[in-house]
């Protein structure tokens, strides 16, 4: 079983490259789903037919799937948000402006992450293609699941108790509405539908991710950025596709300027995105949409591969012994990172790690809860934190 991450800035051409990588991959004999969870969906455009929120066959090997997480909000959320509702009507909060509260960002999508599961559980695909929403909200979706499975774990339980005990205090002194046991229900049935995901998504033997970037100087920063942050969250990325590449056919010479700076930016890339597969799509001079246009994408971009293949190593979280001594060190992968943009905080059995403005909680394995930190290290784009037995 396979998953492909496809992500990158909004208008790179991530789903062309979804496209094409999932009709390659079944062209080749696996069986394949290509799904959207873009709320901005484009899936159906790149194929030229028409998709909806049930699997639909395209080519023989491959279905296509345009989520509709609204629908799937409706069903797994409903009971939360009417108890949020009358909540923000009791306050007096009424019209659009409580509806909006009621579903906090990202949430709607993360109910696409829950539809993968129940893909890679069916084991009727060898191959899963997401067609991720832009960067920064893949970022804050594949994060999710992690910040859940910390309240669940940790206040969930608490909160459920301690309403209990209060509902019958607060029904006398106070009209408020409080949550009962259906609300509190629905809630861990949402948790439910999270189950499994962050385990699935973040193993590297199962999951990659793709990066899709344009030969342009903001768009390869936020590559960057994006690579670095989900080696933050564990997740692999095993090739950067860089698309738009003005073809040596093209010999015109107002166009001089334009391939000097592009062939600037590639060594960018280059140098940015050492140790990992980088591969290049020239600028067509047509628009790439249907199913015998994406087979010439597919044929330029993968060759002789076979794109369900791991294109690059990938090792985003380990824990090794370190050299002549008893201490242990946790390693992370964040490329790219900078010394001065990482933070690390151990608060108990949890281990904070901050890059930039995105932060991840660490629960240390039995192992390190007994150890403390003696250092932290960044070199050649690995986090090693060393853990000792030692008191100093």
């Amino acid at each position: 079983m396979r998953i492909i991450l496809v992500t990158g800035k909004g208008g790179v051409g991530k789903t062309t490259v979804s496209a094409a990588t999932a009709l390659r991959a079944a062209d080749l004999g696996h069986r394949t789903l290509v799904m959207s969870t873009d709320p901005a969906h484009s899936l159906a455009d790149a194929f030229g037919c028409r998709l909806g929120d049930d699997p639909t066959p395209v080519v023989p090997n491959l279905d296509a799937q345009q989520i509709d997480s609204q629908q799937r909000l409706e069903e797994s959320w409903g009971d939360v948000r009417d108890h949020l509702t009358e909540l923000f009507d009791w306050s007096g909060l009424k019209g659009i402006e409580a509806e909006e509260l009621t579903v906090f960002p990202g949430m709607d999508e993360l109910f696409s992450l829950a539809s993968v599961r129940d893909h890679a559980r069916s084991d009727e695909y060898d191959l899963i293609v997401v067609d991720c929403a832009p960067t920064a909200e893949t970022l804050r979706l594949l994060s999710l699941p992690e910040v859940m499975s910390w309240y669940m774990d940790k206040m969930f339980p608490l909160s459920r108790r301690v309403v209990k005990v209060v509902r019958p205090v607060l029904s006398k002194m106070s009209s408020m509405p409080v949550a009962d046991d259906a609300v509190f229900d629905a809630v861990a049935r949402f948790y439910e539908r999270l189950d499994g995901i962050r385990e699935l998504l973040s193993d590297p033997e199962i999951t990659t991710a793709r990066l899709v970037m344009n030969p342009e100087k903001m768009v390869i920063a936020e590559a960057r950025r994006t690579y670095t942050y989900l080696g933050l969250f564990g997740y692999g990325v095993d090739s950067a596709i860089v698309n738009r590449v003005l073809p040596d056919s093209v010999t015109d010479p107002y166009f001089d300027r334009w391939r000097e700076i592009q062939e600037g930016h590639l060594e960018t890339v280059a140098d940015g995105f050492t140790g990992t597969d980088i591969r290049t799509l020239r600028l067509f001079d047509e628009e790439m949409v249907g199913v015998e246009l994406l087979r010439v994408v597919a044929e330029e971009l993968y060759g002789d591969d076979d794109p369900t293949d791991r294109l690059s190593a990938i090792d985003p979280l380990r824990i090794e012994d370190e050299t002549d001594s008893q201490d242990v060190a946790l390693v992370l992968s964040v490329p790219l990172a900078e010394k001065g943009d990482v933070d690390v905080m151990r608060h108990d059995d949890e281990l904070f790690v901050t890059i930039g403005p995105y932060r991840r909680s660490l629960v240390l394995p039995d192992s390190l809860k007994r150890r403390r930190i003696r250092r932290a290290k960044l070199d050649a784009g690995e986090l090693r934190v060393i853990f000792t037995l030692e008191d100093r």
